[in-house]
């Protein structure tokens, strides 16, 4: 067959089923096509490496971050934009996600070169954040830690959200811990 419908999220569940099972660096590329009766020139054609398996959607999230920060009021300070971005980037996390992300986080909290990756995008989150503030208009160091917090508060949240027993939307999770923050700040 040249064509096979849904085969990136098959791949993607085969491969998060198996990293969780057996561990990311015993399992192979072909392993995870084969538990799903793909070929693994098809994992290939979907992915450039099992790491990506794991990070794939790193665009969207992104995209997300920075699709609430850009529809902030052009009036808001940067915490206010920032609030924005994190309510946006929650929603791309919806509850029934959360299974996935539980476990998607135990493969990686077991891997030192994937908690390195899932570092370097939260990173990446800030300096893409930080400069979206600049454009707006947003001053040094303020953007920077603007950015930097948005994505501190961001994690925690991701965090909490995906403990065993947590309930609360990551939405709700995010905006508590923004709150804390804003708490912190105050003289």
């Amino acid at each position: 067959m040249r064509w096979e419908p849904g085969a990136r999220e098959r791949l993607q569940a085969a491969a998060l089923e198996l990293f969780a099972t057996r561990g990311f660096e015993q399992t192979t590329t072909a392993e995870i096509a084969q538990s799903v009766g793909l070929t693994e020139r098809t994992f290939f054609r979907h992915f450039s490496d099992k790491r990506e398996v794991l990070f794939y959607g790193q665009d969207q999230f992104l995209q997300a971050f920075l699709g609430g920060l850009h529809a902030a009021p052009p009036n808001a300070s940067p915490l206010e934009v920032v609030a924005c971005a994190l309510d946006s980037a929650a929603a791309f996390f919806p509850d029934e996600r959360r299974p996935y992300s539980r476990m998607r986080q135990s493969v990686i909290d077991k891997n030192p070169a994937l908690q390195e990756r899932e570092q370097h995008k939260f990173a990446g989150l800030a300096v893409a954040v930080a400069e979206a503030l600049r454009v707006r208009g947003v001053g040094e160091p303020t953007a920077t830690l603007a950015a930097e917090s948005g994505a501190t508060v961001f994690g925690i949240a991701f965090a909490q959200w995906i403990r065993e027993g947590e309930e609360r939307s990551l939405a709700d999770i995010a905006s508590q811990v923004l709150h804390e923050l804003r708490n912190l700040a105050r003289p």
